[in-house]
């Protein structure tokens, strides 16, 4: 009864998924006709663009149980890695007991609710031309929540029939009530907590994450849990999720992160990735670290072109981590350089972090953008500088690819494999840089770009366009979730009074410049091994903007330290979403041991660069103000 039923549910997540891809190639092909048809023949369409961003909602919200039938969902496997098949199917069971299946009740009655009244109210888009019955995309947000549901019990079954300690699990799941008992009791009683909540919160997450459960459910789960036991916040604190899910649903920036994912798994099946990024490797002949150094450069390239990191990381892990493997490369080394190029994106333009950091402290963008230009040089040569001297000293870290091919045929060969991704990163980069396409649209004509060249490389099949749909939305989804997770978690930390703390310890550094920098830029850094640049951005810079015009400090020089402060809250452990983001697409091929230990040097690198422009301000001017 247990298989069958759960084979039943199964099915239903595969043909969910198996949907969902086909709206990822459905997606990119709408996305060049629009922008073809507005920027060839000024015939742009309202309607068209509305159903291109209801195409991206479907292909992660019933990517959702796709994802987790398929275990995509990351989780920190420091401990887990070690684990019993038991152990692992109890942490499974009580992940989907404790953390999916109550937060999916409470998100589904509450987004049933958002739904009925945009039915009642037959709300349509508020821009004229677009598109009516509204309700229908955040029904689609109700029936993601129902799949993942479904989907859970499916796993619950699933563990428990390979499970072959049951008393283990009874033992568990005893103790597990006991403690929920006792909790029960304090909050009845109303007993005061010894330890403010903000920090238990942070503390429980850490614990549960170094267990081994899914990242985008402990912040999920543990933001119920303490929107339960805390009378000060209550559950009508995540009566907005579904709101602001919704608003993530319509954001068209995040648009592009399926699609270059698209084009990056394209990429890679058609092998020109992996050919020009060991052709750039052969370029340096017999310097040691020579592929850990384009991977940095492409990693550049990827970041002017996106502007996403989790798009940039993804096609990195994707793309180079298998490559540098295969030549012996530190795995260390190996997912260190990818996690901190991919971040790149975070400071070099166009950067979706400059642009809020733009809008909270009310600066012009475009100023940001070229002030950011030195920085995120500043970056590359730096981790450069640290390869080649690692590579140096350990020789076995990162080995010289060597070849017996005369260096006239290499540079022949390069050209060859490199010229035509370059163009086609170029067209998007150049895209982007001069106005012409946004990030999704540039994306979508990557992915158009990805086909011809796999066409070109006659490596091109409709097995190869099918594997690279469903990736694309196992990957996309398990990101969004954790992006969901995380707004459910900066909710209730904004309630719990996070946003006031903050506020407090700040406004009592006024009196001293320095102090105060180094204060914010300090707090800043350590919120980051927590929570993403998001809730730090829309939370603590609105309380730095007075104190900053107070002391007059320069808010531009200002706004990129916090800049690339934020870039190194993604490689920064546990919560740097540019490790899970890595780790999920790696898979097994590396260990999150590996990652922490790899990206420690670059997140040192980081600093320095930091610290190089604290001193000499001067130089993000150097491309005019």
């Amino acid at each position: 009864m247990q298989t069958q039923l759960s084979y039943y549910l199964d099915r239903i997540a595969k043909y969910s998924g198996y949907l969902a891809a086909i709206f990822v190639m459905i997606l990119s092909l709408l996305v060049v006709y629009d922008a073809a048809m507005r920027y060839l023949f000024s015939a742009g369409s309202i309607a068209l663009q509305e159903i291109e961003w209801h195409l991206f909602d479907m292909i992660f919200l019933l990517g959702l149980t796709y994802a987790l039938k398929h275990d995509k969902h990351v989780r920190v496997d420091i401990f887990f890695e070690r684990y019993s098949t038991d152990t692992r199917m109890i942490v499974q069971i009580l992940s989907m007991l404790l953390l999916v299946m109550p937060f999916s009740l409470l998100f589904l009655n509450d987004a049933l609710d958002m739904t009925m009244q945009s039915y009642m109210q037959n709300e349509v888009s508020s821009d004229p031309g677009g598109l009516t019955h509204r309700w229908i995309i955040k029904a689609v947000l109700v029936l993601a929540f129902i799949l993942l549901l479904l989907q859970a019990l499916s796993e619950v079954l699933k563990a428990y029939h390979r499970l072959e300690n049951k008393v283990a699990l009874l033992k568990t799941l005893v103790g597990v009530s006991l403690v929920a008992i006792l909790i029960y009791i304090a909050w009845f009683n109303r007993m005061a907590f010894w330890i403010d909540p903000v920090f238990l919160m942070f503390a429980l997450a850490l614990f549960l994450l170094m267990l081994g459960f899914q990242v985008a459910f402990v912040f999920a789960g543990v933001a119920l849990f303490f929107a339960l036991i805390t009378d000060e916040v209550g559950l009508h604190t995540l009566e907005m999720l579904p709101y602001r899910t919704y608003g993530i649903m319509g954001n068209v920036t995040l648009m592009a992160i399926p699609l270059f994912i698209f084009m990056g798994l394209i990429l890679e099946k058609s092998k020109m990735a992996e050919g020009l990024l060991l052709s750039m490797a052969k370029l340096f002949g017999s310097v040691r670290g020579g592929l850990a150094i384009s991977v940095v450069l492409v990693g550049a390239i990827l970041a002017a072109s996106t502007g996403i990191v989790g798009a940039s990381v993804v096609m990195m892990s994707l793309i180079a981590l298998p490559l540098m493997l295969k030549h012996n490369y530190s795995p260390a080394l190996a997912s260190g350089s990818i996690a901190a190029s991919g971040t790149l994106g975070q400071l070099i333009p166009p950067s979706i972090v400059l642009i809020i950091l733009g809008d909270q402290m009310h600066l012009s963008v475009g100023d940001l953008f070229r002030a950011a230009v030195v920085p995120g040089l500043l970056l590359i040569i730096l981790y450069i500088i640290y390869i080649l001297i690692l590579s140096y000293f350990s020789k076995d870290v990162a080995p010289a690819i060597e070849s017996n091919e005369p260096y006239g045929d290499i540079i022949k060969e390069a050209v060859k494999e490199i010229i035509p991704p370059l163009l086609l990163i170029g067209v998007v980069l150049g895209s982007i840089f001069a106005g012409i396409a946004s990030p999704s649209e540039s994306a979508a004509i990557g992915v158009l770009g990805a086909v011809v060249l796999a066409v070109y490389k006659k490596t091109f099949s409709y097995a190869m366009l099918r594997y690279a749909a469903i990736e694309t939305v196992k990957l996309t989804a398990m990101i969004f979730m954790i992006l969901i997770g995380a707004t459910a978690f900066s909710l209730i930390f904004g309630e719990l009074g996070g946003g006031d703390m903050a506020m407090a310890f700040f406004a009592g550094e006024q009196g001293d410049v320095w102090t105060f920098i180094f204060i914010a830029m300090l707090v800043i850094f350590i919120l980051g091994f927590f929570i993403d640049f998001i809730e730090i951005a829309f939370v603590v810079v609105p309380i730095l903007v007075p104190i900053v015009a107070m002391l007059g400090i320069d808010p531009i020089w200002f706004a990129i330290l916090i800049a690339m402060n934020l870039q190194a809250s993604f490689l920064t452990p546990p919560f740097g979403f540019a490790l899970f983001y890595l780790k999920g697409a790696a898979g097994d091929k590396v260990s999150t041991g590996a990652i922490y230990k790899g990206v420690v040097p670059f997140i040192l690198l980081q600093v320095l660069a930091l610290g190089i422009i604290v001193m000499f301000p001067g130089l993000i001017y150097l491309f005019g103000k």
